[in-house]
Formats: structure tokens, sequence, C-alpha cells
């Protein structure tokens, strides 16, 4: 009986070891995308107030410097190490301890993308890549900056074959087994992620970099800016892939009720896996150079992301009223009176929800042909791209991030902390409705993004746009407070707390809703669908874009 002991506390204390190893490869991700959330955070107050007037470029710092900054930081760094940290503890729950080969493998790749990330903040603190987020040609930022955004992709790969190799295990130890959802969705989320990546990867190892070291004179602009937004826009899904799954599985679980249905989350998931990829030239509709067919073909695809989106929107809400009638709701919205508005878990997911409605209407807007004429280029974007990843994904993360700190650090999340994150998500939400609101109305007004604070020579309809810049300044300043509430929260979490045990809430699957087919985990029907999908938008106007490119462009530098 004593060796039987001795064995169980020896099997104890390797597991809370391996667990404990595995929260601190979580934890790495998650603060260096605090950190990077904060420092994104004052460089977009700074900008925001600059660009409205408000104060003057601080410290010699330009205005392009401070939008760069901010784009890179929040909507690469912070988003990506998120959601390396909250799938990487995901997978601990859901799929058993993660194998030394797994944390070797995601060490690997989160020090590599951490040496890209200062590589390239150094560069934009010395005005040395001061291209914004999108880098396009023919700026052109210092060779160094290229190969520091090289690091931090090739590093999300080494985390990414982490995830993988991660379930592979799990099916190997399981075999004829369906896998558990959160780990389904966490390698769809890598798949995306990394068939995106190639066209980033091809654009600057064998464009951008040879160009800004002066090993070729000029570069292809319309070929680098069509493999860019071959990554651009399923990196937004890259970003919403990890909050649909906050939602599919972590949101039941915390309202206490159970997913609506494994069989059509997995679909909506492939189905976004499919559709995402192959759309890039919606944000390319006014580029000359692309032929009319291509573009209709790729919109066409943009509009098939919709069905999963609803069939998302549907089984949430589905899962809200069921769980709120089993709760003994009366009437057609009685279950709203039984979700629990007062958790800050839920709360904030469940805003950044909402705000998806209206996001996801804009972003029909931006794919159709004729309206794109009104609003391209505009703030009108701007506006659009903080609902969709500034809201509903800042949101969903910030309430996954209340939970999963304490459930890493082994404390408890207080009262005091709840309420504040509450407070947190108001503040958060009025702040998006000043400067969103502001942007988009500005936007069918004329006013241009990616531009420094001017009248044009005090023009009438310029002048018209002032009272619009002040409400983004009073969103942005408003943001910026509840930012640096979410901070506060995030450091009494991990330090501060009482000891105790957290959750890591994943909810069952709806026994109702039937048993989920096999063959949705045949990962090789699936790639092989993608590759042709992506092969027809791409191939033939790629081809083009080489045989009959124009002369290319040397670099300039115009700060």
């Amino acid at each position: 009986m004593s060796t039987e002991r001795q064995v169980k506390r020896s099997q104890f204390l390797l597991e809370s070891a391996v667990h404990q190893a595995s929260a601190k490869l979580s934890l790495a991700h998650l603060w260096v995308a605090f950190i990077a959330l904060l420092l994104g955070a004052i460089a977009g107050l700074l900008q925001t107030l600059v660009r409205n007037g408000v104060i003057e470029v601080p410290f010699g710092i330009g205005y392009y410097q401070l939008l760069t900054a901010h784009g890179v930081l929040l909507a690469l760094i912070f988003t990506t190490f998120f959601i390396f940290g909250f799938v990487i503890a995901g997978l601990g729950k859901t799929t058993g301890s993660l194998t030394l080969a797994v944390r070797r493998l995601g060490w690997s790749g989160f020090w590599t993308m951490t040496a890209g990330t200062a590589l390239g903040v150094v560069m934009i603190l010395q005005n040395e890549a001061t291209v914004l987020y999108t880098f396009y040609a023919p700026l052109q930022a210092s060779p160094w900056y290229y190969i520091a955004l090289t690091l931090i992709v090739v590093g999300s790969w080494f985390s990414g074959a982490a995830v993988c190799l991660q379930y592979a295990h799990w099916k190997k130890v399981h075999k004829g087994k369906l896998s558990p959802l959160f780990s389904f969705m966490a390698v769809v989320t890598m798949l995306m992620w990394f068939v995106a990546t190639l066209g980033v990867a091809a654009t600057v190892l064998f464009q951008f970099i040879p160009w800004s070291f002066g090993w070729v004179e000029s570069i292809n602009i319309l070929l680098s800016r069509t493999l860019f937004w071959y990554f651009g826009h399923p990196l937004v899904y890259f970003w919403l892939l990890p909050a649909y799954m906050c939602w599919y599985v972590i949101i039941p679980k915390i309202i206490g009720g159970k997913v609506f249905s494994d069989a059509l989350a997995r679909i909506a998931f492939i189905l976004l896996f499919l559709f995402a990829i192959p759309v890039g030239f919606h944000h390319q509709l006014l580029e000359s150079g692309i032929s009319p067919f291509w573009k209709y073909l790729q919109v066409v695809l943009t509009f098939m992301v919709v069905i999963p989106s609803l069939m998302t929107a549907f089984s949430m809400f589905a899962t809200f009223e069921l769980t709120g009638r089993e709760k003994g709701a009366k009437g057609m919205f009685g279950w709203l009176k039984k979700l629990p508005w007062g958790d800050a878990r839920f709360f904030a997911p469940m805003m950044g929800m909402i705000v998806f409605i209206p996001a996801g209407a804009g972003g029909l807007i931006n794919a159709s042909f004729q309206l794109n004429q009104v609003i391209h280029n505009t703030m009108w974007v701007v506006g659009h791209f903080h609902l969709t990843v500034g809201t509903s994904v800042a949101l969903t993360f910030f309430g996954a991030a209340y939970w999963l700190v304490p459930y890493l650090t082994g404390r408890k999340r207080t009262k005091i902390l709840n309420r504040l994150g509450i407070i947190q998500t108001i503040l958060w939400t009025i702040g998006m409705f000043f400067m969103s609101s502001a942007m988009h109305v500005s936007g069918l007004l004329g006013a241009p993004r990616r531009t420094d604070l001017t009248t044009y020579g005090d023009h009438p309809v310029a002048l018209s746009w002032i009272p619009y810049k002040t409400a983004m300044a009073i969103g942005g300043s408003l943001l910026f407070f509840a930012i640096l509430i979410f901070i506060f929260i995030m450091i009494r979490s991990a330090f501060f707390s009482p000891r105790g045990n957290e959750e890591f809430p994943i909810a069952e699957p709806n026994p109702a809703s039937g048993s989920t087919p096999k063959f949705l985990d045949n990962w090789n029907l699936w790639i092989a669908i993608s590759i042709i999908l992506i092969v027809l938008a791409y191939i033939v106007p790629v081809i083009e874009m080489i045989q009959y490119a124009p002369p290319g462009s040397p670099g300039f530098k115009l700060w």
C-alpha cells in the first residue's frame, strides 16, 4: 500500500511539474503580448492625438513612425503571441500534458518570435522602418526590419508545428477517436496560418530583402502587394478563429451550458479554412493590373465566408437560449436575463459578439465592387477593422485573459478584479463606439486613411471632418485608460491574488445534437480542397503579374 502511495505521489509530482512547465511556456507568450499591447496603446494614443491636432509629435517622433508602431505591435505582435499562449494552454487542458518535444519546439518558436519582435521594434524606434503595418513598396525600410519580420514568421511556424505535434501525439494514443473540439479548432487555426504566411514569407524573402540590401535595383510592386494580401486577409481569420474558439467552447461552460453542436462547430471552422485564404483580391479592387474576372472570383469566395459566420451566430444564440430555458427562462427573450452579465469572463466576449454584427456588415461593404469605390482607402476601413480586431477579437481575448492568467499562475479570480473587468469592458466599448463611429462617418465624408494632420488648405470638406477627429481623440483616450485597467488586472491576477485553483472552462457537446462524423477529422481532404481553391484563385493572375510585369520601382524613403 505504501508503494502504491509512493507511485501515485510520484505520478502527481511529475504531472504537476509538466503542467508548470507548460504554464511557463503559455505565460511567456502572454506577457510578451501584454507588453506589446501597452506599447502599441501608447503609440496609438499619441498617434490619434497628433492626427487630430491635440498635441505636437513628442521627442521628434514622426506621425507615421507612431502609426507603424501602433499597427505592428497590436495587429501582429499582441495577437500572435496571445493566440499561441492561449492555444498552448488549451491543448494542455484538452489533450493532456504537453510532451517534452512539444515544449522544446514551443520555446524555440517563442524565442525566435521574440528576437524578431525586438529587432523590429528597434528598427521602428530608430525610424528605419516607417513603412506602416502593410509595408507597401516602393516605401523601403532597413533590410533588418524585413529580417525581423522573417524571424517572427519562422518562429510562429515552430510554435504552430508544436501545436500540430501535440495533436498528432493525442491521435496516436487515441486511435480511431474523434479529437477534442478545442484541439481540432487549434489545428485548423495553425493550418490557416501556415498556408497564409507562405505569401508574406515569399515576398519578404525573395523580394523585399534582396531589394532593401541593394542586390536588385527594383521590385515588382503589384506582385508584392498581391502576396501581402494573400496573407493579409486570412490573417484576420487567424485573429478571429481563437475568438470563435472562446465563443464555441469556453463561453457555454461559463454560462452553465453545453456546446450547441460539435459537428456544426467543426464544419464552420473547415469552411473558414477553405474560403478565408483565396480572397485577397477584394483588398485590391482598385488595383490596376489585375483582371476584373479574378477580382470577381475572389469577391464571390469572400462572400462564402459569410456562411460559417452566420452558422457561428446561430450556434451561439441557440446555446444562450437553450441554457436560459433550462434555467427556467420564460417568454421570447427571457433567456437574456439568465445570462451571467456580471461575470467579466462572459461579459467581455459577449460584447465582442454583439459588436461583430455591425463589423461583419461593414466587411460586406468593403468586399463589394461598387460600394468599395466609396470607402476605399478612407477612414471607414480603419473604423471597420477597429470593430473586428480592435473590439470583437480584443474583447474576447481580454475576457479569456481574466481566467487564463489566474489558471496558469495558480491564483484565484477575485470579486474586485471581476468588477474591474466589467468596468474595463464598458470603458472599451464606449471608447470604441466614439472612435469607430467617427471613423466610419468621416470616411463616408471622404477623410483619407494613413494621413497626418492636414486641413488641405482649410478646404470646407476637410474642415467638416474636425468634429469627428475630436470624437476619435476622445474614444482613443478612453481606450488607453481601458488598457491601463487591463494591465493592472493582469499584474494583480498573476502576482497578488490569493493562491487557488481557477478552472480552464471547456464545455461538453450537447448530446441532443447527435454524433459528429469522423470524416471531419480528415485533414488530407480539407488541405487538398484548400490547395485547389488557392490554385484556381491565384495561379493565373500571379503568372501574369510576373510575365507581364511593368518596370519595377526603386526604393523610396520619405521620412
